[in-house]
């Protein structure tokens, strides 16, 4: 059930959204208990689908941006992280499995270099190929205490018009799986106000990468 939360949401999300794999198609949390095992515990729902599509991403310099046509989304901040134990593609031989610790340590990075923190993020777009990722995430950057995002993510808590929407777009379980890209370029909408389902008053947004994998993030922020 608390896995089937995430999928929920970006699937509402995606709904709305009309580039979305699954526009249009929003799902219940009773749909999506109901749907087939992959293995448990990861139901058919809890996998995003396999999709093509294409993202490109202008990057140049603040100067620049300011003399084009569209406002600037500027990269306050990105970091890289592998951690301990990493073996290539996956961390086989870690004692637990309950922590992303090269995602907490893109996150000291991001705070550290940013001057931000959790409570200056408006909207983030977690890296959501399964479910189950997303729940350590929200906890290695700090929106929640270890072991508490079972419960944080309850109530429509990640949900427009909750305390944190995650993947407006429907991320890649909801809008379509294009390695995170698709992310990047939501985040980018979101600072330029932009988006089909936006967050209103957005500052800051954060964008994450591949989980379980060594990673990335980076935040993106209005021009000021």
């Amino acid at each position: 059930v608390r896995l089937g939360r995430v999928a929920v949401a970006d699937r509402k999300h995606a709904a709305t959204n009309p580039k979305a794999f699954f526009y249009g198609k929003p799902i219940t949390l009773e749909e999506h208990q109901q749907s087939r095992w992959i293995v448990k515990p990861l139901h058919l729902l809890d996998c995003c689908q396999e999709s093509d599509g294409g993202q490109a991403l202008l990057v140049t310099t603040l100067e620049r941006a300011r003399d084009l046509a569209q406002p600037p989304a500027v990269i306050a901040a990105a970091a890289q992280g592998s951690s301990e134990d990493q073996q290539m593609m996956k961390s086989y031989y870690r004692k637990e499995i309950t922590s992303i610790p090269e995602m907490g340590l893109c996150a000291r990075q991001l705070w550290r270099d940013s001057g931000l923190g959790p409570r200056d993020i408006q909207t983030a777009v977690l890296y959501d190929h399964f479910t189950p990722l997303v729940l350590p995430q929200l906890e290695e950057f700090g929106f929640c205490k270890r072991g508490e995002a079972r419960e944080f993510i309850r109530d429509g808590r990640i949900e427009l018009g909750g305390e944190l929407p995650i993947n407006p777009n429907g991320g890649q379980l909801g809008e379509g799986y294009i390695h995170g890209m698709n992310g990047i370029a939501e985040g980018v909408r979101q600072v330029r106000g932009q988006s089909v389902n936006q967050v209103p008053k957005v500052q800051n947004v954060l964008v994450t990468a591949g989980t379980a994998v060594p990673t990335s993030a980076l935040i993106l922020s209005r021009d000021h």
